[in-house]
């Protein structure tokens, strides 16, 4: 018998696959319970409908781009960088994850109301996960120097809306920037909010 947590990333992925063919408004839970290969009760057990389901999916998505970049952190953390420059180049490459993530291009291009929630009223469990790794890097960075006094989490929060701002309003730069120039700019508007 597969345990719960592999049931929930069967019918997560079923999800995805229905989002980016169908879009969020074309899959219902019907959808993705066949795809997932299991009971409809199964689906709306633990979600009451798809939005639920692709805020979920969405928390998932970006918890995996974050943990991607972490470990990405991680392994280059020997290369004598200030801790200011290896949180910009962390933001920019989770900026680039998203900007390139099927799943987030999908939503935003054809039902970016479904962001409205976490763009305009209030933080989910994927921002805060992204302000756990910020506010102490920021800390840290103050401590050493490289980025500029303030309280951290005034700081980490700003520089979180700034990148999920920058991915999310990607349309409105392309006639200026392709993707590349975007993160190029955006890793000089972080730069030099942190620089002390």
């Amino acid at each position: 018998m597969a345990s719960k947590r592999n049931v929930e990333d069967e019918i997560l992925d079923a999800a995805r696959a229905c989002v980016e063919a169908f879009g969020v408004r074309r899959t219902t839970l019907t959808d993705v319970a066949r795809r997932a290969g299991v009971s409809r009760p199964t689906v709306y057990r633990r979600w009451p409908d798809v939005t639920a389901l692709v805020a979920d999916l969405l928390t998932r998505e970006l918890r995996r781009i974050l943990i991607a970049e972490e470990v990405e952190a991680e392994r280059e953390t020997d290369t004598g960088e200030n801790t200011r420059t290896r949180l910009v180049r962390h933001a920019t490459g989770v900026a680039r994850a998203m900007l390139a993530h099927p799943l987030v291009n999908r939503i935003v291009d054809t039902e970016p109301e479904l962001l409205a929630t976490y763009t305009f009223h209030r933080l989910g469990s994927s921002h805060r996960a992204a302000l756990e790794l910020l506010e102490p890097a920021i800390a840290a960075g103050q401590a050493e120097g490289s980025v500029r006094e303030g309280d951290p989490g005034v700081l980490a929060h700003l520089f979180m809306v700034t990148v999920q701002n920058t991915v999310t309003s990607r349309r409105l730069f392309t006639d200026v920037l392709d993707q590349d120039g975007l993160v190029e700019e955006l890793s000089a508007l972080l730069d030099g909010y942190l620089r002390p």
